[in-house]
């Protein structure tokens, strides 16, 4: 437990930062969900819907309304597997993906903006920093 406060501390930013850019974001914007499988299969490629929620850590149950929203809204099309017909696989369509890049650039804007008022080697640590918090987003500990 030596590094509690630490991990406090990276929490409460990580956590204010996130609802800073939750609040950035324009309405009728994807929910948190949505861009979660969105943002996979950007990322990652077709999968089928396990593998999705165990990659992001979800349990299948918990995303199949979002896998249908996402199919009727024509982001997402979903195939049978060519291997086993049993199983399904989403992949992201072209309005998914135009979907997906217009929800983050209006939070990269907003965050482009605050980051002009930061000095060069503060941006640089936290762009290194944004890097070790995908690494730490994905540890086994």
């Amino acid at each position: 437990m030596e590094h509690l406060a630490e991990a406090a501390r990276i929490r409460r930013g990580v956590m204010r930062l996130n609802r800073r850019l939750r609040q950035e974001r324009g309405d009728g914007s994807l929910s948190a969900n949505q861009l979660l499988v969105l943002g996979h299969l950007h990322r990652h490629g077709s999968a089928t819907p396990g593998e999705v929620a165990a990659a992001e850590r979800q349990r299948p149950q918990s995303l199949t309304r979002v896998f249908a929203e996402l199919e009727t809204e024509a982001l997402i099309v979903r195939e049978p597997d060519t291997v086993d017909r049993r199983q399904s696989v989403l992949s992201l369509t072209e309005a998914g993906r135009r979907a997906l890049e217009r929800d983050m650039a209006e939070r990269d804007a907003w965050l482009s903006r605050a980051l002009a008022s930061l000095s060069p080697t503060e941006r640089g640590l936290l762009e290194l920093a944004g890097a070790l918090m995908e690494q730490l987003a994905d540890a086994e500990v």
